[in-house]
């Protein structure tokens, strides 16, 4: 049986000083279609050298209270991830823990 393959298709539009002015992607298994976006983190490990490799992008038109947002709702993912991945409940509520805090001192809980 062959491995089934899906792809992830980023792509950046960049001005003249190569900062980014607009993101699009496209995971068409997830029903996406290049869908325009404002910010992005991707992730990858690189298990040979053990640490991880990231690229952290976001348009120039990003506004910063839907930055702190952004951030603030992935720290809660990863949080998510993190339980799902290890199973370390204890970690996982000092985690939680944070975001609430972030949250709070960042006034945005409504």
């Amino acid at each position: 049986m062959a491995n089934i393959k899906s792809e992830i298709v980023l792509n950046v539009e960049l001005d003249e000083n190569r900062v980014p002015e607009q993101l699009n992607w496209t995971a068409r298994d997830g029903g996406i279609d290049n869908a325009e976006a404002k910010a992005m983190m991707l992730s990858v490990w690189d298990s040979k050298k053990q640490e991880s490799l990231r690229i952290d992008l976001w348009t120039k038109d990003m506004p910063v209270d839907e930055m702190k947002v952004f951030f603030h709702q992935t720290l809660v993912a990863m949080s998510d991830t993190f339980n799902r991945a290890t199973q370390d409940e204890k970690m996982t509520a000092t985690m939680k823990d944070f975001c609430d805090y972030f949250a709070e001192k960042l006034e945005l809980k409504k």
